[in-house]
C-alpha cells in the first residue's frame, strides 16, 4: 500500500507541475479580448525610435506621437490601463505572435512577408519613400539625381525601403545601416549622400536639424499602407481594433492626432 500511495503522490505532483508550466501559454492562447480583460491591461508594441509616431525622448524618457495617442484611446474604450512593450520592424512578428503584446501600434506597413504571419486592421495611413540629404550635398539636389554613378543612398536595416532601393536602384550604391550607425550620423558625415525614409520619419530631421533637406518624388513611387497588427486567428480582436480605427476616422480623432505631429498628408479616411 505504502509503495502505491507513494507512486500516487509522485502522479499527483507531477501533474500539477505539468498544469503550472502550461498555464501560462494557455492563458497566451486564449482570445486576446479575454486576455486584456482578465489582466485588466492593453499591451501595446511600440518602436520607440519613430518620430511623431511612437518616439521616446532620449532627453526626458517621455513617449510622444500619433500612436501613443492613439493607443491610449484604445486602452481607454476599452476600459484598461495601458502598458507599452518596446520592439521593432525586426521584431515585429515575433512580438505579436508570441502574444507578447496584444496589438502592434507603431504605423506598421503592410507587407507581403507580414501579412503571411500577422493579421492587419484597415490601413488608416499611408506614406510614399522619401530622400533626406543636406543642403550642401552636391550630388542630390533633387529626386532624379539619386541613382546615378556615385551616390551613394543609404536605408535602414529592417525596413521596407531595403528591398524597394534594392530593385530600384540601378547605378547608385546601396548601403544598409544598421545600430549602432544611424542613418543621421552617416549622412551628416558625408559617407551617404541621401537616405531613405518614410514621410513620418523624415520630420524628425526637418524638424530638428537646419542642414536637412526632404527630397520627394515628383510623382508617388512607392506608396505603402500602414495599420495596427495582430495575432493571426482571432478574429474577434481583429474586429474590435478594425472598429477603433472606423471610429477614430469618423469622429474626427484620427486626423486631430496627425495635425497635431504633422501627419494630415498621409492619413488614410
Amino acid at each position: 500500500m505504502g509503495f502505491i500511495a507513494n507512486h500516487l503522490r509522485r502522479a499527483i505532483i507531477a501533474a500539477l507541475l505539468s498544469t503550472l508550466t502550461l498555464a501560462p501559454a494557455m492563458a497566451e492562447n486564449r482570445p486576446a479580448l479575454d486576455r486584456i480583460r482578465a489582466r485588466g491591461e492593453l499591451k501595446v508594441c511600440i518602436w520607440p525610435d519613430y518620430y511623431s509616431i511612437t518616439y521616446r525622448n532620449p532627453r526626458t524618457q517621455q513617449l510622444s506621437g500619433l500612436d501613443i495617442d492613439l493607443s491610449a484611446e484604445l486602452a481607454r474604450e476599452l476600459g484598461v490601463k495601458l502598458s507599452y512593450v518596446d520592439s521593432s520592424f525586426s521584431q515585429l512578428i515575433t512580438d505579436v505572435t508570441s502574444a507578447r503584446c496584444d496589438v502592434a501600434m507603431f504605423a506598421v506597413g503592410v507587407l507581403p512577408q507580414r501579412e503571411a504571419k500577422l493579421a492587419f486592421t484597415k490601413p488608416y495611413l499611408q506614406s510614399d519613400i522619401y530622400g533626406v540629404t543636406t543642403h550642401s550635398n552636391r550630388m542630390v539636389r533633387e529626386w532624379s539625381d539619386i541613382d546615378h554613378p556615385g551616390v551613394v543612398v543609404a536605408v535602414q536595416a529592417d525596413t521596407f525601403m531595403d528591398p524597394v532601393m534594392r530593385g530600384a536602384l540601378k547605378q547608385a550604391q546601396l548601403v544598409v545601416i544598421r545600430p549602432p550607425d544611424t542613418r543621421e550620423r552617416e549622412l551628416e558625415s558625408g559617407r551617404v549622400d541621401v537616405f531613405m525614409t518614410d514621410f513620418p520619419y523624415s520630420r524628425r530631421l526637418l524638424d530638428s536639424a537646419d542642414w536637412a533637406k526632404l527630397v520627394a518624388p515628383p510623382r508617388p513611387f512607392h506608396v505603402l499602407p500602414y495599420a495596427y497588427a495582430v495575432r493571426q486567428g482571432d478574429p474577434q480582436w481583429l474586429a474590435r481594433v478594425d472598429e477603433f480605427v472606423a471610429a477614430i476616422k469618423r469622429d474626427g480623432r484620427l486626423k486631430d492626432a496627425a495635425a497635431r505631429y504633422g501627419l494630415a498628408r498621409i492619413v488614410v479616411d
